[in-house]
């Protein structure tokens, strides 16, 4: 049943501030310590997730800077081989298990259920779980390399080094449980956004209907669901080769050293995809609501995010041309990686075709978006010329792969990330970020990328190898690597600016209309930042631009309770409604759960019998989670 809300008349504004006092009761989060440590609103949870990503991101770039000091002379004595290791193993696995993928999926965290048009995540409780786990993991990295037990094995632990026989002590341990404590609780995201998108839609929002940003996430989802098991079962039997005596990696006892690398990087380059394919979207959304049109050939966009996601399974192996298999093998995996540029070139396509139909207002986001379109595709040239073979055999382990990668990853996951903060900060915070000080940030960013990045392709085509602390005067790199590490303080720089802007506009930056750049998706019919409830009446949608007329009231579906919490279930493919289902409420158990689940991960990695024994605290706190309260929306 659908009524539309005009909301005009002094009776209509009186009875929906009576609804929106009940619904606010119903739905609001504890004040005090309380609340934060029992809170599942997906809002609060979203941005606590960005913002520790960000901790995150900044903690990285101080590793960066550090290694860049280290390069700048040849002989260098800053910092000693060891703790280098460690430095470069901290860098590498900070930034892409703490802050790349969690903080994709923390913008899905939060946007995924206003663009829906529904009152909170499905599983909240899981979603407060996930949070605390992520966390978890992130302290036990720093915590161990502040402690001089930092990993020291490269961010992707190749054995045999990172195997009991040649790495002593806790260190690559403490890496391959910090996989866990990452990988499960983006495994948790996964599945929240999948069983949001296809179960708590808006009525009306048929698949046709989804925005960009939301597909993009659903596939994304999917890729975690898929890939992300197979580094969990490579760190689990690291483990177990190191602590237990088994012979997974151990060729000596009937293992296989390359079995590691096809299961790290079965995981490995479809993660390269999860970090892309959220940008795709936010770039899709920033560029329909700055060009004034909705992007040209959505199915186009849509069929090609599909295609992605499963060519990325198809093209591992390209990390392992080097590593002496078959011939004819490695030329599918060539073939299958330059394919997927194909569906990645039609989405650039379609975004310059919408830019030539539209009219351009070059805000901050907007910049950051045409950044990303320069800086990805000469990643994505770069990575088609190391799909080769014979170029790769001769550029593998060089500088130049260090120069690809980073254009992939910074050019097209990073400049998109900033803008959609900048673009979704009022829907944050409530307040506008800085137009001026966005602009100084991204010409410091833009230009320090490309000056500390691009001369790496020359050194890995002069043949300075990656992962070395210092090299010898007589080679000719020392004046392109000082180059690289003056330019990367003009990087650094840039970022500073941006968290002193992000900083200052949460406190006292202007405060934000409801909708502030026009847009025309669904999360800016709510208030900015939104209430507890999101929408105090569920949005019905009869487009795939809701909102394209410039005006907020929309109709709206009746029937929900408000005397408790209460979602909306609808059809998957049509988005008809079907069933109202219970929500569950504030509980602490997800955190209690996730401390317990902490501390039996920490203790196995002294001992293989807490994992008898932490099951026993573990079981207790999911019992206390799902057992009965008898309140009815705490036994859903």
């Amino acid at each position: 049943m659908t009524h539309a809300d005009g909301g005009g008349s002094k009776d209509a504004s009186l009875e929906n501030a009576e609804l929106q006092t009940r619904l606010a009761s119903i739905w609001s989060t504890p004040s005090g310590l309380w609340g934060v440590l029992s809170t599942v609103d997906h809002k609060i949870i979203g941005r606590r997730y960005i913002t520790t990503a960000f901790v995150f991101l900044a903690l990285g770039g101080v590793l960066s800077l550090l290694m860049r000091l280290q390069l700048a002379q040849p002989e260098a004595r800053f910092i000693g081989p060891d703790r280098y290791n460690q430095i470069f193993t901290m860098h590498g696995s900070n930034m892409m298990f703490l802050f790349a993928v969690p903080v994709m999926q923390a913008m899905a965290v939060y946007l995924v259920p206003l663009m829906v048009g529904t009152r909170n995540i499905a599983f909240p409780r899981l979603n407060a779980f996930s949070y605390w786990i992520y966390l978890a993991g992130g302290l036990l990295l720093w915590i161990a390399f502040v402690v001089d037990a930092g990993p020291d094995v490269g961010w992707f632990a190749y054995v045999p080094l990172s195997g009991p026989q040649y790495t002593a002590g806790k260190r690559a341990d403490i890496w391959a449980q910090m996989i866990t404590f990452t990988e499960v609780s983006a495994l948790a995201i996964a599945v929240e956004i999948v069983v949001t998108v296809f179960k708590q839609r808006a009525p009306g929002m048929s698949l046709d209907r989804i925005p960009l940003f939301v597909w993009s996430m659903l596939v994304t989802s999917f890729l975690v669901i898929l890939a992300m098991p197979a580094i969990m079962i490579a760190s689990t039997s690291l483990i177990l080769d190191r602590l237990v005596g088994t012979h997974f990696f151990n060729p000596a006892e009937g293992g296989d050293v390359l079995l590691w690398q096809h299961l790290f990087w079965f995981f490995g380059h479809p993660e390269v995809y999860i970090i892309f394919l959220p940008a795709v979207g936010m770039v899709s959304t920033i560029v329909a609501t700055f060009t004034g049109r909705p992007v040209l050939g959505y199915m186009a966009m849509v069929m090609a995010l599909i295609a992605t996601g499963i060519l990325a399974f198809g093209l591992w192996v390209h990390h392992m041309f080097v590593a002496g298999l078959p011939r004819l093998g490695e030329s599918f995996f060539t073939a299958s990686s330059m394919a997927i540029a194909v569906p990645a070139g039609l989405q650039v396509f379609c975004w310059l075709a919408t830019i030539w139909a539209g009219r351009p207002v070059f805000k901050t986001p907007f910049l950051f978006v045409i950044g990303f379109m320069v800086i990805f595709v000469i990643g994505g040239l770069t990575g088609v010329m190391v799909a080769s073979v014979p170029f790769d055999t001769q550029v593998h382990d060089t500088y130049f792969v260090v120069a690809h990668f980073h254009y992939v990853l910074v050019g097209g996951a990073v400049f998109p990330l900033l803008g959609a903060i900048y673009y979704w900060f009022p829907k944050l915070t409530g307040r506008l970020m800085s137009e001026t000080l966005g602009r100084w940030v991204f010409g410091l960013i833009f230009v320090g990328f490309n000056l500390t990045f691009f001369p790496m392709h020359i050194l890995g085509l002069q043949g300075m190898p990656r992962r070395i602390y210092t090299y010898q005067p007589e080679m000719p790199w020392s004046g392109l690597n000082m180059f690289i590490s003056l330019s990367a303080i003009i990087l650094a720089a840039g970022f500073i600016l941006f968290f002193v802007d992000a900083i200052r506009s949460a406190r006292s930056g202007p405060i934000a209309t409801a909708n502030p750049w026009g847009a025309s998706t669904l999360e800016w019919a709510a208030p900015s930042p939104p209430p507890s409830y999101n929408f105090a009446r569920l949005p019905v949608v009869g487009s795939l631009e809701p909102l394209s007329t410039g005006s907020s009231v929309l109709p709206v579906a009746a029937g929900l309770r408000i005397d408790r919490r209460e979602l909306l279930v609808t059809s998957v493919a049509e988005a008809i409604p079907e069933a109202r289902e219970a929500s569950v409420g504030n509980s602490i158990w997800p955190l209690w759960a996730a401390l317990a689940t902490t501390v039996t991960l920490i203790w196995s990695i002294f001992s293989p019998w807490a994992i008898v024994w932490g099951s026993i605290p573990v079981a207790v706190s999911l019992i206390g989670w799902f057992w009965p309260k008898g309140v009815p929306e705490d036994e859903s």
